[in-house]
């Protein structure tokens, strides 16, 4: 049978009786859905990365489907910006399609071990996670065009290499990329911690991407986009056929996220983007503490 959760966890994917009505938690996640578009936008996160820690932490829903509609989230962000990105040559094919192959085989398997386990061990694992993400996130440099060398063997047999114009410095930037064979190692974990929580994976995608790859920023940026839209595909039919995905969750979440989204890139250039980042650092420790206390029953 393709939906394997267990009839209890259906029953507590909304919240029954009590003082509060399902329909106010669905109307709440929407207005929370909306606001997290605007700051993923403007902090430069995935929308997938606050979603499920927030939620599942603070919302009366089942973490499988909080999970679910996560990964939704993420995915499409990512695929109403791929297009124009394909267009004016940031976004790189031939770069993202062999991270995201081996991305995509991990992110199936992390969906399936995610589903496997039981909730207060996600839930912790998750905590465990966020806080991490949320210290990568206050380490993490960026280089707007890295100096690569010399491409390596792989990055040359594929042809991995580019070129595209920078109307800031009005000048056309050659890039190339190096050290492909780790990033394809850490692709693959990336890929399994994504389909594992039900995350967006660009807090990851990028740092490796421009740091360790060379890849310039606005590569990194546009092409992570790509690799998040094939692997939180991969990941997404698993959480569908299990029956991990209720549309009562996640259409709210995807709505609202999508209309923030478009609302933060309107008053990107109109808002400090540095205050905004740090408050989604302090959002994240928050909800990473408090997945933890979750998920050890305290």
């Amino acid at each position: 049978m393709p939906l394997v959760l267990p009839p209890e966890v259906a029953a507590a994917s909304l919240p029954a009786g009590g003082e509060t009505a399902w329909w106010v938690w669905v109307l709440l996640l929407f207005i929370f859905s909306f606001f997290l578009g605007i700051v993923s936008v403007l902090a430069g996160v995935g929308g997938g990365v606050l979603f499920v820690p927030i939620v599942g932490s603070f919302f009366p829903f089942h973490l499988d489907f909080v999970r679910g509609a996560g990964l939704l989230v993420a995915l499409s962000g990512a695929l109403s910006a791929g297009p124009s990105l394909l267009r004016k040559g940031l976004a790189d094919l031939k770069l993202s399609l062999p991270l995201s192959l081996i991305g995509s085989i991990s992110s199936v398997a992390g969906a399936i071990v995610g589903l496997r386990m039981s909730a207060d061990s996600v839930q912790l694992l998750l905590g465990i996670a966020i806080i991490a993400i949320a210290v990568i996130m206050m380490k993490a440099g960026k280089s707007g065009y890295p100096e690569v060398g010399e491409s390596d063997v792989i990055a040359r047999a594929l042809g991995i290499s580019g070129s595209y114009y920078e109307p800031t410095i009005d000048k056309t930037i050659d890039w190339k990329v190096r050290r492909t064979p780790l990033g394809l190692v850490l692709f693959f974990f990336i890929g399994f911690i994504g389909g594992m929580f039900g995350m967006g994976a660009g807090w990851a995608n990028v740092p490796v991407l421009n740091l360790l790859m060379g890849a310039p920023l606005k590569i990194a940026v546009a092409t992570s986009g790509l690799v998040l839209s094939m692997n939180g595909a991969a990941a997404a039919w698993i959480y569908l056929y299990k029956g991990a995905v209720l549309p009562l969750i996640a259409v709210p979440a995807v709505g609202g996220v999508m209309l923030g989204s478009k609302i933060g890139a309107r008053i990107l250039s109109k808002v400090n983007t540095g205050s905004v980042r740090i408050a989604v650092i302090v959002m994240m420790l928050i909800a990473g503490l408090r997945s933890i206390t979750k998920g050890l029953g305290i």
